[in-house]
């Protein structure tokens, strides 16, 4: 059984088990298999708690109501992406300075990324209107 992607079987053989080559046409076609280069970091709860200054209950609590992403690791701690602070530091904000209570957070951070998106796109097509954004 060949584990790697196409064209790592090895140079110039097409040798048992090996893929047919790619034609013209699907060469634009993404690969199915993909290996990073660069491990991603990902930082404990606890970690977590010291960067954003909050206690662990309160983090445990936003990623059960799906407010922070966080996964599992071998030992089922929960590990987040390293832009988890900063994502707990929006939510502080929102709280305290909108007076926003969590299920509304969950909604103007959706809406927030939306808009984030549509500009992105907006920036992409080289299109720009003549308002500046509105962040």
């Amino acid at each position: 059984m060949n584990d790697r992607p196409a064209g790592a079987a090895g140079i110039g053989g097409a040798g048992v088990g090996a893929r047919p080559a790619r034609t013209g046409a699907d060469r634009t076609a993404p690969t199915a298999v993909r290996y990073a280069l660069v491990p991603v970091p990902r930082l404990s709860l606890t970690a977590v708690a010291l960067r954003s200054g909050l206690h662990p209950d309160l983090i445990r609590r936003f990623v059960a109501l799906g407010l922070v992403d966080a996964e599992r690791d071998a030992a089922g701690r929960l590990v987040f992406d390293p832009t988890a602070p900063a994502v707990l530091a929006r939510i502080q904000r929102l709280r305290t300075g909108l007076c926003l209570n969590y299920a509304s957070i969950g909604l103007v951070l959706d809406l927030l990324d939306r808009i984030s998106l549509l500009e992105a796109a907006l920036r992409g097509r080289g299109t720009r209107s003549e308002t500046p954004p509105w962040t």
